[in-house]
């Protein structure tokens, strides 16, 4: 890593890691492998695997196509159509980039997602069949992606972050809402949240100002949803 000299917006000289392209290109397939899009699938998957106990309701002809049913349900709902979402804007020109370098850019895919995400939590809340905590977590994820959405008008919040804080933000809600040992698992999410805000860092895709903000963003909307329906 070396540094060169750059002027800030007030004008002022200060020193700026400069990256080498194996690095950078590390710090890409981070970004994808850890795209928030993911997250959803990922807590569901957790949940399923950790505690099955909870999800028994889901139990229709056997475990295991209940099970898989639920998975391709929350796929559709967070990469299906977000991700039909962002092309189709594409190609209707609405947007520049699929990458959504710009707060102008993700304007219509924040819009859509608020949509997707209530219509989950909605559904889920309706049924009743889900467990109130994992209900919750598709609530967190509507509020984090609402107020992600007012806040695109300030500042271009960093979504990855958001997204790695909102697990970091159920958890604690399992530990405090329910009262489960998830030590272990948080101590991991944590050590990827890092990872994953040090990868967004180098690629220059955020400020610092905008990781943190997605931190607190993603924790306290889903500690929020948790006191909302839990408590």
């Amino acid at each position: 890593m070396q540094e060169q000299a750059v002027l800030d917006r007030d004008g002022h000289l200060h020193m700026k890691p400069e990256f080498s392209p194996v690095m950078r290109s590390i710090a890409q397939v981070i970004s994808y492998l850890t795209h928030p899009l993911f997250i959803p699938v990922l807590v569901t998957f957790l949940v399923l695997e950790s505690i099955p106990e909870y999800m028994v309701a889901f139990k229709v002809q056997s475990k295991r196509f209940a099970f898989d049913m639920l998975y391709i349900r929350v796929v559709i709902i967070s990469v299906g159509f977000p991700l039909l979402s962002v092309f189709l804007a594409k190609a209707l020109g609405f947007i520049s980039s699929v990458y959504m370098k710009t707060q102008r850019d993700r304007i219509i895919p924040y819009v859509a997602m608020i949509t997707y995400y209530f219509w989950a939590f909605y559904t889920f809340f309706q049924e009743g069949r889900a467990p109130k905590f994992y209900t919750a977590f598709f609530l967190g994820v509507f509020l984090s992606i609402s107020i992600s959405f007012v806040s695109n008008n300030f500042i271009k919040t960093s979504m990855h972050t958001v997204g790695w804080g909102g697990v970091i933000g159920f958890l604690l809600s399992l530990m405090w809402g329910m009262h489960m040992n998830v030590s272990v698992p948080l101590v991991i999410t944590f050590f990827v949240a890092a990872i994953v805000a040090t990868a967004r860092l180098v690629l220059e895709a955020h400020t610092p100002r905008e990781i943190y903000i997605g931190f607190l963003i993603g924790i306290l909307s889903q500690l929020a949803a948790c006191w909302i329906l839990v408590k």
